[in-house]
């Protein structure tokens, strides 16, 4: 069984339903186990299902874009797993990361970085995005595009700031955010597979 953890914080729902999307692409990998946790139970490093964590083989972290940054909620959370950090608990597992904002582009790429950023303190191994941008050509149709913005760090969505979460981000990009889960735990089942085969050849 591979165990993935998709710890995210949102502030108006939109980002809870690209983590309800990228867990259901996930789901659809054999053998993956994945779990929702919410940042806003993770901001105490003395609070919270911070043991459930410790089993994960890969963390998926997950905010949206406020002001050009990850929302001030999931930087608690960052702060208090510096308790983890002192301990090297998250130390090889599989990490990657995804945020929402209201915009196409809307400076998500420096809460991706915040993110990756975070796991490399972690000392944890980033897997990214990497699909191929769906809406660069003349021929590109916006409706249907996924990763339309052409992020490889991590996930990026936008959610239109007039509409709630049951109708915004689209279909594409909830698509996307399946075929991101997927990737990661495909990653991450390939990287438990490894560890579990070097153990048995150093037996």
């Amino acid at each position: 069984m591979t165990k993935v953890a998709i710890i995210y914080h949102s502030g108006y729902g939109h980002t809870a339903k690209v983590a309800d999307h990228i867990l259901k692409g996930a789901q659809a990998v054999h053998g993956a186990d994945v779990t929702l946790y919410k940042a806003d139970d993770l901001t105490s490093p003395d609070k919270g299902p911070w043991s459930e964590l410790a089993e994960a083989d890969a963390i998926i972290f997950g905010a949206p874009t406020y002001m050009g940054s990850a929302s001030a909620v999931f930087k608690q959370f960052m702060e208090a797993a510096s308790k983890v950090w002192m301990a090297q608990g998250w130390r090889d597992k599989i990490a990657a990361g995804f945020t929402n904002s209201g915009s196409l582009a809307g400076d998500k790429l420096n809460t991706l970085q915040e993110l990756a950023i975070f796991a490399g303190q972690q000392g944890m191994i980033w897997v990214n995005y990497g699909a191929f941008p769906g809406y660069n050509t003349s021929q590109s149709d916006y409706e249907s595009a996924w990763n339309r913005a052409g992020h490889m760090i991590g996930l990026g969505t936008q959610s239109l700031t007039d509409l709630p979460a049951d109708q915004t981000p689209d279909r594409a990009d909830l698509e996307t955010a399946e075929d991101f889960g997927r990737r990661v735990a495909e990653a991450t089942k390939r990287w438990v597979r490894g560890k579990v085969d070097q153990a048995l050849e150093t037996a």
